[in-house]
């Protein structure tokens, strides 16, 4: 599935990023059982450009589906880090995606969408998976989305 997940990538002019080093005291993931964990991933850009603003006050939904597209490319850089390759990928179980939001913003499940399409997209019906898209009054460094996720692994 590796090949066939950047193809995927490559396909749609996209390619996985160096998986993002923790910003604080914590680790980017943990692996217990068959349950991949990974910690929340900001919208920043393999070029270090955070994608900021509030939705529904200085962004619009189309930025902040591409802020979530960037942070689920980073969930796949910290699984292909984490497993070595995107193969061991047996199904995305959920994310959770969080949106910094003005306070009668309610479009949070279609900036998530930027992050789940995506997953479906690369790797097929393995990337479907349940979540939870939720307003936030404020996230680090400003940034419009952030999202984390668990994976079951092989």
């Amino acid at each position: 599935m590796t090949d066939q997940a950047e193809a995927r990538l490559k396909e749609m002019g996209l390619a996985l990023p160096d998986a993002p080093a923790p910003a604080a005291n914590y680790v980017p993931y943990t692996i217990a059982g068959n349950l991949l964990t990974i910690s929340g991933q900001i919208a920043k850009t393999d070029d270090g450009e955070l994608i900021s603003g509030r939705l529904g006050d200085d962004v619009d939904v189309a930025h902040g589906q591409r802020a979530a597209q960037v942070c689920a490319l980073s969930i796949l850089a910290q699984a292909k880090a984490a497993l070595g390759d995107l193969s061991r990928i047996k199904q995305v179980v959920k994310i959770n995606g969080f949106v910094f939001a003005a306070h009668d913003f309610t479009d949070h499940a279609q900036v998530i969408n930027g992050a789940s399409d995506l997953l479906v997209n690369v790797l097929g019906d393995a990337g479907r998976h349940a979540r939870a898209a939720v307003g936030m009054a404020s996230l680090p460094f400003g940034v419009s989305v952030e999202i984390d996720a668990v994976i079951e692994i092989a």
